[in-house]
């Protein structure tokens, strides 16, 4: 079971992240600097100085390693939810109901695994996409073996404490819309359809990075401090000099390119996981889909990638 999900999560967060990755590249260019009057500035000085390279820089790192950290969220979600509401990988036992408090404390626990195995592929992204004239890293791998020379393996988890405070109650939050509007899709009783998982995906994506693009802000200059960037102390720190700065508006820097980005590339990755566990998986012997994760308050109605 585990090893099918890594391969539909690998293939669906992948497809994901090269759809929106050249947005991203923009989010985290005006959420790290100030130089930039707009999305549309930024859009034309990065093509004018790095043509449409740059708006792929930092994507082969998070593209290779997307299949750990899609398995590690929702296998460590799926785990979360099975302990939490006493159920086992059985189907009748899938069928049985789970509240929304059990649901959101499922997603919590898997964001907080997903940060300690994935804020070092978080920051080396970040890092890379972050360069603009000056050349600093020459990929990935160097851009690993600079911060470890440079800070040692604690500056691989810089900007952890804000990627957590992001992930842990964004993750959550993830999974409830989807099942929401998944669920009001779908006739009683029948599989949801491809309207449905793009629908619900989508708007899955936009309502949690509607809460996590404040943080992300700061996850961002967190981690851009070790590279040249403004250097800040902590957390704290990070938003009273931004707040001071640049007022309250600097949380929201990238919320609409966080917005439109989030649809269509949750709407793709659970589409494409949906339908590769359909071919993954043998038809007597078929896994439960996204779907049966999260348990229905009715039995006839069954439910990896996120972010």
């Amino acid at each position: 079971m585990l090893f099918l999900e890594f391969i539909a999560g690998s293939i669906s967060g992948a497809a994901g992240i090269a759809f929106g990755h050249p947005l991203d590249t923009v989010k985290v260019r005006l959420q790290a600097k100030s130089v930039y009057k707009g999305i549309f500035d930024c859009v034309a000085k990065t093509y004018s100085n790095e043509g449409l390279r740059g708006f792929f820089k930092g994507m082969s790192f998070p593209v290779l390693t997307t299949g750990l950290a899609n398995s590690v969220v929702f296998g460590s979600y799926s785990n979360a939810l099975n302990y939490i509401s006493q159920s086992d990988y059985d189907l009748p036992s899938r069928c049985k109901q789970a509240s929304s408090a059990q649901v959101f404390t499922a997603g919590c626990l898997s964001g907080i695994v997903q940060v300690l195995v994935c804020a070092p592929i978080d920051l080396v992204k970040v890092r890379l996409q972050g360069q603009t004239a000056a050349e600093r890293y020459r990929g990935p791998i160097h851009c690993v073996a600079v911060i470890l020379q440079e800070e040692g393996v604690r500056g691989l988890y810089r900007g952890g404490v804000a990627l957590a405070l992001r992930d842990v109650p964004c993750y959550g939050l993830y999974f409830l819309p989807y099942e929401v509007i998944r669920k009001a899709l779908t006739e009683t009783g029948e599989e949801p359809g491809t309207f449905a998982i793009l629908m619900a995906g989508g708007v899955a994506g936009v309502v949690t990075w509607a809460c996590a693009t404040p943080m992300d802000v700061v996850k961002a200059r967190l981690q851009m401090s070790g590279a040249g960037g403004r250097q800040y102390s902590g957390v704290l720190h990070c938003i009273s000099v931004s707040l001071k700065e640049e007022g309250v508006r600097v949380f929201f820097k990238g919320l609409l390119l966080n917005s439109v980005r989030a649809f269509p590339v949750n709407a793709i990755t659970f589409l494409a996981y949906e339908s590769l566990l359909k071919i993954l998986c043998a038809p007597g012997n078929q896994k439960p889909s996204l779907q049966s994760h999260i348990y229905h308050k009715d039995a006839s109605s069954l439910l990896s990638q996120q972010v």
